[in-house]
């Protein structure tokens, strides 16, 4: 495979939207995906395949829906994202939408669309009811992912509380709410303790590049910061929207080798705005090697599957 691989590519089934526009509580965005018009997207940005995963607010819309819907409409939305895979297997693959807070449906959940349905990793939303992923009550999927040396897409989602008025969550809150979590899982050790997870964290981690030290200092107490910054460089990145001349030279100072995928965060990010930061990630003259490893060569470690489509 030559082209890019996107890891931030989302769908949106449409019985998902509908499931969506159902619901008073859910103010949008509503937005529309169909294959035809992913795969024109890809083709004219030299993506050779996406990971498609749903977007905010995933498939649990606040404290008091019924479990028995959230594992309904989870199920309706794997099997069609399995679908879609198996209509153009090199261009496509797919991350699993869980069930939280149902931590034993969501294992069950991952059991089916990793075993059954061939996902490629699972998707989790930053926060669920606020909160994050690295509460206790989490770490039962997360051991059980760890085992599996699951790919885990972290997506950010509205936080609890006030808003910002006259902002969308996606324009601020995101960014931060992406930090939160980080923050959260590696306070809790949770990567420590299953080193087998591989966690991307969406544009680019937010702000964590920039702050990790300074979190590190507040939130490692009587450790030496910079062993601190260690457990936040245990994440994947990805370049959604995070591929500007301001943010990349801080991202691939913190990011590991081998830890930057590529990202567009289409059709949230519309098609000029998912290309016009494609097109700031060629202007950076990164060095061959170190662009074919964002573009694809590291996705390709996290996904053999895709790697093996080569040729």
């Amino acid at each position: 495979m030559t082209g890019r691989i996107d890891t931030h590519s989302h769908f949106v089934p449409p019985d998902y939207l509908a499931w969506l526009h159902s619901k008073p509580n859910f103010p949008g965005p509503f937005v529309e995906w169909n294959r035809e018009a992913a795969l024109d997207f890809y083709d004219q940005n030299e993506i050779a395949a996406g990971i498609l995963s749903i977007s905010s607010p995933g498939v649990h819309l606040g404290a008091g829906q019924d479990p028995a819907e959230t594992s309904r409409v989870a199920r309706m939305v794997n099997d069609y994202a399995a679908e879609t895979v198996r209509s153009a297997p090199d261009r496509f693959g797919f991350f699993a939408t869980m069930t939280l807070p149902d931590v034993d449906g969501a294992i069950a959940e991952a059991t089916y669309a990793l075993d059954e349905l061939g996902a490629d990793g699972v998707v989790l939303m930053t926060n669920i009811d606020g909160a994050y992923l690295g509460a206790p009550e989490f770490d039962p999927l997360f051991e059980f992912l760890g085992k599996r040396d699951c790919v885990v897409f972290v997506h950010p989602t509205i936080p609890i509380g006030a808003r910002a008025a006259g902002l969308s969550p996606g324009v601020v809150d995101f960014v931060a709410d992406t930090v939160r979590c980080a923050t959260s899982l590696a306070m809790s050790g949770t990567l420590a303790r299953h080193p087998g997870l591989r966690v991307i964290l969406s544009h680019g981690g937010g702000f964590l590049p920039y702050a990790a030290l300074r979190i590190a200092n507040m939130v490692f107490p009587g450790r030496d910061p910079n062993e601190g910054v260690e457990e936040f460089r245990r994440f994947y990145f990805d370049t959604a929207l995070a591929s500007s001349p301001y943010s990349m030279p801080s991202l691939m100072a913190f990011a590991q080798p081998g830890h930057l995928t590529f990202g567009t965060d289409w059709p949230y990010a519309n098609t000029a705005q998912a290309s016009a930061f494609t097109s700031e990630l060629d202007a950076r003259g990164l060095a061959r090697d170190a662009a074919d490893a964002i573009n694809f060569a590291n996705a390709e470690q996290l996904f053999p599957r895709l790697a093996a489509q080569k040729g």
